[in-house]
């Protein structure tokens, strides 16, 4: 993992931020973009939405007791971002992703540690290059093995 120095950092965050705010999920509103690393352009956009078909709102409290898996009722950003991107035939090897969220005024949050397996498996499989999440010390670049790695190694804190 590193900083991130490169200047237009910032308009990938606020990319990826306008497409967080495009989603409609109640219980937290992400958004991805993928860069072209070689020319800084953001390819596409993708934000947290419920499968086509699935009911317009979910009830992610009106799960069984005991239920283990993700109880968000959402495709998560970076897996539609992935699935476009394959559709699309982007060479992700040469992508980073870059990842936030916003609140319910739209306005850009801090990300805490690496924490999804689900994304960062499928992030790892498709090839894509890196991450970039904006922590509270600034912009950080994670390869996407670390990134994967550090997912695994989350604690909850």
């Amino acid at each position: 993992m590193k900083q991130v120095t490169d200047a237009r950092v910032e308009g990938w965050l606020e990319a990826a931020a306008e497409a967080a705010r495009a989603s409609v999920c109640c219980r937290r509103r992400c958004g991805s973009v993928l860069v072209d690393v070689a020319s800084g352009d953001v390819l596409m956009g993708a934000e947290n939405a419920r499968p086509a078909g699935a009911p317009v709102h979910c009830d992610p409290y009106a799960l069984a007791s005991g239920f283990k898996s993700d109880k968000a009722c959402c495709v998560h950003a970076e897996q539609r971002l992935v699935m476009q991107a394959l559709r699309e035939g982007v060479d992700m090897a040469a992508c980073d992703l870059v990842f936030t969220s916003v609140d319910a005024a739209g306005e850009r949050l801090v990300s805490g540690k690496p924490y999804c397996t689900i994304c960062s498996k499928m992030v790892l499989e498709a090839g894509v290059r890196g991450w970039i999440l904006d922590h509270e010390d600034g912009p950080i670049w994670y390869e996407a093995g670390e990134y994967n790695a550090l997912s695994f190694r989350y604690d909850g804190e």
